[in-house]
């Protein structure tokens, strides 16, 4: 792990922060390249790129206040940390989706064909994101004997996000990369085989993810809040993976091809 990049002075360059501007970079790039090869308008897909990067911090960073909100009023002082912690990236990825959809609808773009752009590149991004995890120690897994386990050993990562230290941990920020990862590769795969219809890759993406969060947290050994017997994320995970499977039918019944150019807006 290294959480800190560098230190200039009274100045400190985190490694989890540099890591999170290129993974939003990645993602935007790949999704203004996407939109070029649709006939989409690039000024305007970069546009709400730049919406959604705002959107998706202030949303992790408020759902991570909601999940973890006994211990902000217990010591209001926390409070700072929201500034130098990612977040809770469903919360990011809901309020996200939520200013993406007023956006389109106000610029006039084909929505599912708009949503479809975004999604190789937010899952491009949270593979690099996570790796900034791992340099900082956030998200990390609970104990374990495998012979992959991860141990932390930089005091500065307990102070700042309670990493255990000396403990072999899972690796669960290198699970949850793998995993988007794995999805990406599997997104681009499925549209080189057949552009199918549009909305198709979205939301592919949302059940892909969905699942495979539900599993890596069984393993995460942070505090993350709780639904009952699940995590918050879990629990979305529950709520998003059955409707993800219900507009992937929806949609494929409609059978509304992605068009392969779409006029750019005046």
């Amino acid at each position: 792990m290294y959480p800190r990049l560098f230190e200039f002075g009274a100045i400190t360059v985190y490694t989890y922060g540099v890591l999170l501007a290129a993974a939003y970079l990645l993602g935007l790039k790949l999704a203004t390249t996407r939109a070029k090869a649709r006939g989409l308008d690039a000024n305007r897909i970069l546009d709400l790129g730049i919406y959604i990067i705002i959107s998706a911090l202030v949303g992790a960073k408020l759902l991570l206040l909601v999940v973890d909100f006994k211990s902000f009023t217990a010591n209001p002082r926390e409070l700072l940390t929201l500034i130098r912690v990612g977040g809770v990236f469903y919360g990011g990825l809901i309020l996200a989706v939520v200013v993406a959809l007023l956006y389109i609808r106000r610029a006039g773009l084909p929505l599912w064909t708009t949503c479809d752009v975004f999604a190789p590149g937010i899952a491009l991004g949270h593979v690099v994101g996570r790796f900034g995890c791992l340099f900082a120690g956030c998200c990390f897994g609970k104990p374990t004997s495998k012979p992959w386990g991860i141990t932390f050993t930089d005091p500065f990562a307990a102070t700042n996000v309670g990493t255990p230290l000396g403990i072999p941990l899972h690796p669960t920020q290198l699970y949850e990369a793998g995993a988007e990862f794995l999805i990406l590769a599997l997104l681009l795969w499925t549209e080189r085989r057949s552009r199918g219809f549009a909305g198709r890759t979205f939301w592919l993406y949302m059940l892909l993810y969905a699942a495979s969060r539900f599993v890596i947290e069984f393993y995460r050994g942070d505090e993350r809040g709780t639904v009952g017997i699940f995590s918050t994320s879990q629990f979305i995970s529950i709520l998003l993976a059955p409707l993800a499977i219900a507009m992937l039918v929806y949609l494929s019944r409609g059978m509304s091809p992605e068009p392969k150019r779409v006029a750019k807006a005046a």
